[in-house]
């Protein structure tokens, strides 16, 4: 397998990484992975994979391998997670990977599903979480000795702690890196540093000491480096975000999130985590960072509410997102969140941030959930985010060897548009879709076709492609698949569709297939497309749900609603609170004492067969709602407008109680508007209903 491997190199079929110095790039069966000034080459041939952020000690063990599969179907190449430090070690020493924790059988999981995985391993994550995932006991450490221990820097005693946890990592990972032929490509190296670049430099030298040999290392490419930093050893990833819960302000798009949904030939985002680091970030880059490849890491797939904000995202916020870094020469999509999760309780605190922690004390964010709204949700549940992403990242992954070494050219005018093209060939991406903006539909003319853009259309038509023996000339429909002897098509809302085919123009009828020199074309109506799997290089199926393939089965996943769920009023809320401002100057949460005065129901939980496939939805207007099993909490909202998903797993054979604290029309939050219509239409000066209840139930079909 080496001589073979040695082979393609020594052919010039494989394009090494020089100048960038990362570690082993050739798997034991001879594949390799390299990264160069472009993208990504997977054997020699470039690939625009799509990365997609879940993290696994939020997701209950016994789940892990359904969820991957269902990223997998959902367009995910990648996998990419945090390992929260404090969720492994909170006692100094005593390191746990056990039940979710458990990270070599995730990675495992992802190894037998052919999920290639990214590995964030800190020491600061963020990811909402207590401290920022670094543990308390080296929190106390640097505040008494900070010349051994002040936090992110190269003090000898945190970069000592640091390494002891990664060779822990290291030890888990053993035998599943890429060169062992296991899923780990990459690793991250902290999270939203600007240095300087010692602290990088000893992170990295830690990770390869602890055995993580890996094709690349990245960081996030905010907030840019104080100072120099060496060319070639770390891959700078972005991102970018529709509406931030972390903003100071309680307004409609505050600060710069519009130009999320334009093209831009700046890979800098001036809206990540102005909480830390203001609202002044700069949007220049330097020769040295733009030599590297155009990757992100953290592409808005949802947003979490925090208290003093509350966002709601939309079913088209993040694919709108996607196209438009795509149209401006992305060649890593790379969500967070992908898939949502719930937070591990503990006792003594809440496992996320919060204003009156020692670190991380910006925002408060709650207790239990991380549903991030995100393609999958909390629970598994998709969005039909999922299903509008699932359609671009199979173009990508059809296009996606083609695609890569186009460079974007951006257009002008009133309509949003860029072209990556190589000659006379490539893709044009168009996104009429502004969050909280009308827009309006405009005029286009594509290759002479006078064509009218829908107000809220995110989509990609292809010119001078060649499959087979056709040559598509253009077509005003976005292209899907491949097949050995057919091409897929998804129409858009408003535009005919039109396929002009080596000088002739085609205009078929909707999920009515055609062929022309013996290959079939399907141009599928949006409706249908939303159903449409490719599940082979022969076929393409259809399912009204979810579809993913389990080893030689097809599963498909619904999620069907069985009736109301009675609940018991015990006793009306008392007094709304008065919400004081935290010591960061935004809305404080309540405290669990707070919850005594809210208003309480008893749930009547239904006993079923696998009450893991089983679900609350419930329905309320208020400020935050909690749900606990013998006094224990389980579950926790903050009311944006969304209804709250609960596992009867949770619940199942105890005394389930729903509390609910009223919401005053003078607190100082951020809500939507549709959110603030409801509350300014509430009798008297406190928002707070019980809609109703209803049981869901998660079903599967092997």
């Amino acid at each position: 397998m080496l001589l073979a491997a040695l082979l393609l190199v020594l052919s010039g079929a494989v394009q090494a990484s020089e100048p960038f110095r990362f570690g082993t790039a050739v798997r034991p069966d001879g594949q390799t992975l390299y990264v160069d000034g472009t993208g990504i080459l997977l054997n020699g041939e470039y690939v625009l994979p799509v990365m997609g952020e879940i993290h696994f000690s939020r997701v209950p063990e016994s789940e892990w391998r359904r969820e991957v599969l269902k990223m997998q179907a959902g367009g995910i190449d990648i996998v990419a997670c945090y390992i929260f430090w404090n969720h492994h070690e909170a006692v100094e020493g005593q390191i746990d990977w056990s039940g979710n924790r458990n990270i070599r059988k995730f990675l495992e999981i992802c190894r037998d599903c052919g999920q290639k995985v990214v590995l964030r391993v800190g020491p600061f994550c963020h990811g909402e979480v207590y401290l920022g995932g670094i543990p308390e006991w080296i929190v106390d450490k640097a505040a008494a000795d900070p010349a051994q221990y002040a936090l992110r820097t190269p003090a000898p005693g945190f970069v000592a702690a640091v390494s002891r946890f990664y060779d822990a990592i290291g030890e888990q990972a053993r035998g599943l890196l890429w060169k062992d032929g296991g899923p780990v490509i990459g690793v991250q190296v902290d999270n939203e540093s600007s240095g300087p670049w010692p602290y990088f430099a000893a992170l990295k030298q830690a990770i390869i000491d602890a055995g993580m040999d890996v094709p690349f290392y990245t960081r996030t490419g905010w907030p840019q480096m104080e100072g120099p930093a060496v060319f070639g050893e770390i891959l700078p990833l972005y991102g970018d975000y529709a509406d931030g819960f972390w903003d100071r302000e309680l307004t409609d798009m505050p600060g710069d999130y519009r130009a999320a949904f334009r093209f831009k030939d700046s890979r800098l985002s001036a809206v990540i985590a102005t909480e830390v680091f203001g609202t002044d970030q700069s949007t220049e880059m330097s020769r040295e960072d733009l030599s590297y490849p155009y990757l992100t890491c953290e592409l808005g797939g949802g947003m979490m509410t925090s208290y003093h904000r509350r966002i709601h995202i939309f079913d088209r916020d993040a694919l709108a997102l996607a196209i438009c870094k795509v149209g401006s020469g992305s060649n890593l999509p790379g969500y967070y969140m992908y898939h949502g999760g719930t937070n591990p309780s503990c006792e003594d605190h809440s496992m996320a941030e919060f204003q009156a922690s020692k670190y991380t004390f910006w925002n408060d964010l709650p207790y239990m959930t991380y549903d991030f709204q995100a393609p999958l949700g909390e629970m598994g549940q998709p969005n039909q985010s999922y299903h509008y992403l699932r359609l671009l990242h199979q173009m990508l992954r059809d296009w996606g060897g083609e695609l890569a070494p186009m460079q974007p050219e951006f257009g002008q005018g009133p309509l949003r548009t860029a072209t990556r093209r190589s000659g006379d060939k490539g893709f044009v991406f168009v996104n009429n879709y502004e969050r909280m903006a009308s827009l309006g539909a405009q005029p286009w003319n594509f290759f002479g076709q006078e064509l009218t853009v829908p107000e809220g259309a995110s989509f990609c038509f292809p010119f001078g492609l060649d499959f087979k023996k056709l040559h598509i000339d253009w077509a005003t429909a976005q292209p899907f698949c491949k097949l050995r002897k057919a091409l897929y098509f998804v129409a858009v809302d408003g535009i005919e569709p039109v396929l002009k085919i080596g000088g002739r123009e085609y205009r078929p009828r909707l999920d009515k297939p055609f062929r022309v020199k013996g290959v079939k074309i399907v141009v599928m109506s949006p409706e249908r497309a939303l159903q449409a799997y490719k599940v082979s290089e022969r076929k393409v199926r259809f399912c009204d749900g979810l579809l993913y393939r389990d080893g030689r089965r097809w599963v498909t996943e619904r999620w069907v609603a069985e009736g109301a769920v009675d609940a018991e009023s015990v006793r009306p809320a008392g007094p709304a609170r008065e919400i004081a401002l935290g010591s960061a100057g935004v809305a404080e949460q309540p405290v669990p004492a707070d919850f005594d005065a809210a208003a309480v129901w008893t749930l009547s939980v239904p006993t079923v067969d696998k009450p893991e496939d089983w679900f609350l939805e419930i329905d309320y207007d208020g400020d935050v709602a909690r749900v606990y099993a013998d006094g224990r909490l389980v579950e926790d909202n903050f009311w944006n407008g969304r209804r709250m998903l609960v596992r009867v797993s949770d619940l199942a054979g105890r005394s389930a109680e729903l509390r609910i604290l009223p919401l005053r029309k003078d607190a100082p939050i951020y809500l939507q508007q549709a959110q603030r219509a409801t509350l300014e239409a509430a009798s008297g000066d406190t928002l707070l209903a019980l809609r109703g209840i209803r049981l869901i139930h998660r079903v599967t079909k092997r």
